[in-house]
């Protein structure tokens, strides 16, 4: 991918769904240092903790792109988003998107950024010469993260993953595979945009062989329990070829994201079933541990969950963004091939 240039401008625009600026969150979290405020208008309650500019005083700033770091059903450009993004237009900024609509797609854009001599970005673009998987076996070690549902962190653990094995002395590397992890790598391969044909073979092509006794850990999307996900959940899981799972689940989430009244998956069935799926092209695949996302907790009911979980899965569960991986690690690099494959709630 074309690197989009620094620094960011990040994009709230009228957003009242935490969830749904998860690409800008992601980016004031990992790429802090390249973000230089957030524009939002008066009635977003929401907030990254970054200073608030509008267009002009953003451009004056530094920022030379506006992303548009944020997701709906769909993923569709608003009247709103436009118009705020012919602003970052004339104000002198590109303009970043990983929206399905396409911002090339909309002739105001394309004529202001033509004037202004400057860019749009598309990030949920896939590459051109993607071919179909295989399921042929390939070296290297390979972890996906998956989810008992979509948005409840598995991007955010794949990238605390990759830096916990580097911290235990082995190579590792983050394959993204959505619009926020491409954006934050730098690099990767949009999944949810790609012909379903090709899912599984992209996969394979992101992630290729290895012989450095590193890993690659894949950056999840959807979870097989989604009705509108679960396809590409699966051809990640086809694709990926995992030797190692980590489930992520987010425990105050009410219901599945986007379907009012549809309960989440229990935990013991999610595994028994990313397994099962995996098998198909990695027989030996083993779940090595959970990660859920306690940021709507206190601490120490944060940590007794994890302490729970643990126990009833026979599995180490943590929160990766408060109490760190080190038990995950101990489980992933034991080189224990003897542990069953299949975990079953006690």
């Amino acid at each position: 991918m074309t690197m989009i240039p620094a620094p960011y401008l990040l994009y709230l625009g009228r957003s009242t769904d935490s969830v749904g600026i998860k690409t800008s969150r992601g980016l004031a979290t990992f790429r802090r240092h390249d973000c230089v405020g957030e524009f939002r208008h008066d009635d977003c309650p929401l907030t990254l903790g970054l200073q608030r500019l509008t267009m002009a005083e953003a451009a004056a700033a530094g920022a030379r792109t506006l992303v548009l770091g944020i997701a709906n059903s769909g993923g569709t450009m608003e009247t709103d988003l436009v118009e705020d993004a012919l602003a970052a237009l004339e104000a002198g900024m590109n303009v970043a998107s990983g929206l399905h609509q396409r911002l090339r797609d909309v002739p105001r854009l394309v004529d202001a950024a033509r004037r202004n001599a400057l860019q749009l970005f598309d990030v949920r673009d896939p590459p051109a010469d993607l071919v179909v998987g295989s399921g042929r076996p390939r070296a290297g070690h390979r972890l996906l993260t998956v989810g008992t549902d979509c948005s409840v962190g598995k991007m955010y653990t794949s990238l605390a993953l990759v830096e916990a094995i580097r911290a235990r002395g082995k190579h590792a590397d983050f394959r993204a595979t959505g619009q926020t992890g491409i954006l934050i790598a730098g690099a990767g391969v949009p999944v949810d945009a790609v012909v379903a044909d090709f899912i599984s073979g992209a996969i394979e092509q992101l992630a290729p062989a290895r012989d450095d006794d590193g890993w690659d850990v894949i950056e999840g999307q959807g979870s097989l329990f989604h009705p509108s996900f679960a396809g590409v959940s699966t051809g990640l899981l086809h694709g990926a070829q995992p030797e190692a799972i980590v489930l992520c689940h987010d425990p105050s989430r009410a219901h599945m994201r986007g379907i009012a009244g549809r309960d989440l998956p229990g935990l013991g069935e999610c595994l028994e079933l990313n397994l099962h799926m995996a098998r198909l092209t990695s027989a030996g695949v083993r779940a090595v541990g959970i990660c859920l996302n306690t940021s709507a907790m206190d601490e120490a009911s944060a940590r007794r969950l994890c302490d729970e979980t643990a126990l009833a899965f026979d599995l180490p569960c943590t929160d990766p963004m408060r109490f760190g991986l080190d038990t995950i690690m101990d489980e992933l690099l034991c080189n224990d091939v003897s542990k069953p494959a299949t975990t079953a709630s006690r």
